[in-house]
Order: C-alpha cells, then sequence, then structure tokens
C-alpha cells in the first residue's frame, strides 16, 4: 500500500508595496500548518537578500528575480507543499512565464491579486518607502513611478483595504480548496 500523495501548488500573491501579500501568506502559512499541510512561504524580501542579491531593480533584474522565485516555487510545490509567494512581480510576462513553468511540469499554480489602491498601501507604507520616494530619496518605486501591470484574469481579486487580514487569508483558503488543492 502506497502513502497517500499530497498536492502541492504555488500561489502568487502579486500587488503593490504594502498591500498585504506577505501579511496574508503568513497568516494563510500559519492555518495551513495548523491543519497539518506542508507549506512555506517565498518571501520577497528573503528572497532578494539570499538568492538573488546582486541583482537591482530594472525590468531585466525583477523579470530574473521573479524567474528565480519561481523555480523554486515549482519544484517545493512539485513536492506536495503548498508554497505562498507574496512578490510584487510587477510585470505581466514574468509572471505568465512562471505560470507556464508550472503547467510544463503539471504543478498547481493560483494567482492572487492583492489588489490594495496606491492611496492606501502609501497610508500603510510598511517599509518607509513612499516616504522615501515622496522624500526625492527613491524612485523605481513600483506602482508609483515604475510600472506595476496588474493581472488581467487572477485566479482571485483580494481588495484588503475592505477585509481583514484573517478574511483575506480564508479567501485564499476557499480558493485552494475549491481548486482540489487541500
Amino acid at each position: 500500500m502506497s502513502a497517500p500523495t499530497t498536492t502541492g501548488a504555488t500561489v502568487w500573491l502579486t500587488g503593490l508595496p504594502s498591500a498585504g501579500k506577505t501579511t496574508i501568506a503568513y497568516a494563510l502559512a500559519e492555518r495551513l500548518r495548523g491543519e497539518g499541510r506542508r507549506a512555506e512561504v517565498l518571501d520577497g524580501d528573503e528572497i532578494r537578500e539570499f538568492l538573488s542579491s546582486g541583482l537591482g531593480f530594472s525590468r531585466e533584474d525583477r523579470h530574473t528575480n521573479v524567474q528565480r522565485i519561481g523555480f523554486v516555487a515549482e519544484l517545493l510545490a512539485s513536492h506536495g507543499v503548498t508554497v505562498l509567494v507574496p512578490v510584487i512581480a510587477p510585470y505581466a510576462d514574468s509572471r505568465e512565464a512562471v505560470r507556464k513553468r508550472h503547467q510544463r511540469e503539471g504543478t498547481p499554480y493560483l494567482e492572487v491579486h492583492v489588489a490594495t489602491p496606491v492611496e492606501v498601501c502609501s497610508e500603510r507604507d510598511v517599509k518607509g518607502l513612499y516616504a522615501k520616494q515622496a522624500a526625492g530619496e527613491l524612485s523605481g518605486l513600483t506602482g508609483v513611478d515604475d510600472p506595476y501591470e496588474a493581472p488581467a484574469d487572477p485566479d482571485l481579486r483580494i481588495e484588503t483595504h475592505r477585509n481583514s487580514v484573517q478574511e483575506s487569508a480564508a479567501e485564499v483558503r476557499l480558493l485552494l480548496s475549491e481548486r482540489g488543492l487541500l
């Protein structure tokens, strides 16, 4: 008798800086782990520090960073882990390349747009990026003076300015359940 297989999946949470992507990812990971499921968060800031140090924020470097994260996410997901990826990934073509990698490997991939208005993100300003940009100390801020291509047709769109963290995490969990990935 063989052991039951666990279906893994990558859930890519894309949105502006301070939209709530990472907070939702960690809340959901905690809930999934509490249910006995294997879940990992690939935090964009940690990836930049450990896997993508040396990359800047040009379009090419951002694409390379997203592809590296997508590779690691697919690898983990293909081994039964639910991988939550709270990464801005501002360009639609970069996200699509990650989706296609997953499709080629037969690994489930879901795109969640954390659709928080820039005004709300600017008020939250978790890392002080919007304040630095406004003071002229930072340029190339995604969604302000650098492009952000919002997903045209994500698997789920969450409005964190209308929902609590727990409600948002529950929406993503419900999507995973509806797709047979839990």
